[in-house]
């Protein structure tokens, strides 16, 4: 059995019924950090674009590019919770997708690099034409001041779950492969990644379509 595939297709179906009467459609892929958010999302962009005849009528635009600035969360004393809710620049990313939804020209958006642990602003490029965006990220559909207006903003909505003990897993490996020593990588993945994972698994606002993973 191929979960990917078979996710990618249930996604498919649930665009394919919403985009009938839209020019452009918002589509966010909320869930815990290492559920395959990324993996999933890309999944689908390629798949749309696979099929479409003349054009990119996908894009996907990461949450991520909206981490503070580390600089900034050393003056706030949160630079050891980077990557919780208050760590992002939730006024920017509803700034953005605000505009992303109005559709009336190109428009550059910050992107997160994750081996440099910083963003880079207007990094990335999201083209008029484009009609169906694809915003991932694990913060989408908490029930939260400010994000629950975020959630607002979306078209069609999915929730992707996962096991804590993959997720455990998966973390750890995250931060061994970016040079971290076995006891830093278990330290931020315990004190940080996985109390992350519980609350998005926790407290998100139910999604239109939920998968597992």
């Amino acid at each position: 059995m191929d979960t990917l595939k078979d996710n990618v297709e249930s996604i498919l179906k649930l665009i394919y019924q919403k985009h009938q009467n839209q020019q452009r459609i918002l589509i966010g892929i909320a869930g815990p950090p290492g559920s395959g958010k990324s993996t999933l999302a890309e999944s689908v962009v390629s798949e749309l674009n696979n099929q479409s005849i003349d054009r990119n009528t996908s894009a996907l635009l990461p949450m991520d590019g909206f981490h503070y600035d580390n600089e900034i969360l050393i003056q706030r004393h949160l630079l050891p919770r980077k990557g919780s809710p208050e760590t992002f620049d939730v006024n920017g990313l509803s700034h953005l997708l605000t505009n992303v939804k109005k559709a009336e020209g190109d428009i550059r958006y910050p992107i997160f690099f994750r081996k440099l642990d910083r963003s880079f602003i207007d990094a990335g490029l999201l083209k008029k034409e484009v009609d169906i965006i694809i915003v991932e990220g694990n913060y989408l559909l908490l029930d939260a001041p400010e994000w629950r207006d975020i959630a607002q903003l979306f078209d069609m909505t999915v929730f992707l779950r996962s096991s804590l003990s993959i997720l455990e897993e998966r973390l750890k490996s995250r931060w061994l492969g970016l040079g971290y020593s076995l006891g830093d990588a278990l330290k931020k993945t315990h004190d940080n990644d996985l109390v992350n994972a519980k609350l998005v698994l926790n407290a998100s606002l139910p999604a239109d379509l939920t998968l597992y993973e």
